[in-house]
């Protein structure tokens, strides 16, 4: 991923809210808690029967599958299956990089049999000093691959905000690259080029088309869109981190930021391997409620981005408290593994309160399991993290992922690993 491609969201957005059908929708988003208005969530507890869930065989044999069940048929699409045939090639022999700190590899995978074709490929950073396996740090556009060494704190930042220098982003972005690689982690990021391009026009000329399940024009109703497709590629680079013995494949933190972020919840939903799940300013259909008229709404998410979801979620634009699922249910379904949560204060437009509470309705699941959960029933003040299974800060400033965050991720993650089995 070039700089170019790092900051094109922020053109993408600019060129969305210039659009009129759009523009009316953004001139009636709500910044008023006043004006919320009441609304009553699905209890992620209770069976579609009405049965009340009360131990954990009840939730692991009955309710969580109807719950992945609700968000794979009404929200993002059916999980892509695992294909039969694949093969990961180096593009590259692994190199040194970052004066000698980490080893590089850039990966390709080629799915093979009836479709044949590159699925995807992905950049990987391994400490070079490690005595042990490595565990990971995997996400989509996690860090800019186009360059010999990762920026995994560069700033997306939204129309009319000072961006930082070039400057800035390398020295950023290489300390917070030493620290993660100094505490014996990993750093992977998958490129989308070929795996589905953030596009509505061409998502499909990726891995859909290769499996024989493209379709011209909207996304149909069961099919999986964009996000549901970048998800299904964390699997798949978990499948390869698997077969490689530096690295500790049962520690692998999926993480992201913005839609990547919604991705990384997804991907862990529906992915049990992944051991850790970190959305950052994740916002709509991501860890923020949807039922709260705050922010960006599903009316205005489903009209910008159709084609990153599965054709039915569109249906509940206006009519939000007919979906049978919610956010705090994606969190849920994470359960009883660890999951943090991050927000910005001046990010209104991913509702910051709202991901909050997504993460402390998502509570009474883990404490069912004995997993802990977040700790707290009040959203905290600006940069003083709560937590614990559930973590979660609100941060000073905008839509970024910023060096503040990857320390509170890497103390999250530390903490959690430490407590976990080997």
């Amino acid at each position: 991923m070039n700089a170019k491609t790092m900051f094109g969201c922020s053109t993408l957005l600019l060129w969305i809210f210039l659009s009129r059908p759009l523009a009316a929708l953004a001139a009636e988003v709500n910044y008023d808690e006043a004006k919320v208005g009441n609304y009553t969530l699905p209890d992620p507890l209770r069976l579609e029967d009405g049965r009340w869930v009360t131990n954990a065989s009840m939730w692991l044999r009955l309710r969580r599958p109807e719950i992945l069940e609700q968000f794979q048929r009404e929200v993002y699409g059916r999980f892509l299956p695992r294909p039969a045939e694949v093969r990961f090639l180096p593009m590259q022999e692994p190199k040194p990089a970052l004066e000698g700190r980490a080893i590089r590899r850039d990966i390709q995978m080629e799915i093979t049999g009836a479709f044949q074709g590159t699925a995807m490929t992905f950049t990987l950073y391994l400490p070079s000093n490690a005595n042990k396996p490595a565990p990971i740090f995997l996400g989509v556009h996690l860090f800019d691959t186009a360059r010999e060494y990762p920026l995994p704190a560069v700033a997306r930042r939204l129309p009319g905000s000072k961006r930082p220098t070039e400057a800035e982003n390398v020295a950023s972005g290489r300390q917070v690259a030493n620290q993660i690689l100094e505490r014996g982690y990993g750093l992977a990021s998958v490129n989308i080029q070929h795996l589905a391009p953030d596009s509505a026009t061409n998502y499909q000329s990726g891995v859909l088309r290769l499996l024989g399940r493209a379709r011209e024009g909207v996304v149909s109703p069961d099919e999986s869109g964009a996000l549901g497709v970048w998800a299904w590629g964390l699997s798949r680079v978990l499948d390869y981190l698997e077969t490689l013995p530096e690295v500790n494949a049962r520690r692998v933190v999926v993480i992201g930021h913005s839609r990547m972020g919604k991705t990384a919840l997804w991907a862990a939903a529906h992915d049990e391997r992944f051991a850790i799940a970190i959305a950052n300013c994740s916002g709509c259909a991501g860890a923020a409620l949807s039922r709260r008229n705050y922010g960006e709404t599903l009316a205005i998410i489903t009209q910008a981005f159709p084609f990153w979801f599965g054709g039915r979620l569109a249906a509940y634009a206006n009519r939000v408290d007919a979906l049978p699922v919610d956010q705090h249910e994606l969190i849920a379904l994470i359960a009883p593994r660890p999951v943090y949560i991050a927000s910005a204060v001046e990010d209104r437009w991913a509702d910051p309160k709202g991901e909050f509470l997504a993460a402390w309705h998502a509570e009474p699941v883990y404490q069912l399991l004995n997993a802990g959960g977040l700790g707290v029933a009040t959203q905290p003040a600006a940069d003083h993290p709560v937590g614990d299974t559930i973590g979660y800060h609100l941060r000073s400033g905008q839509h970024d992922l910023t060096d503040y965050d990857w320390q509170q991720y890497l103390h999250f993650v530390d903490r959690q690993f430490g407590r976990l089995m080997p």
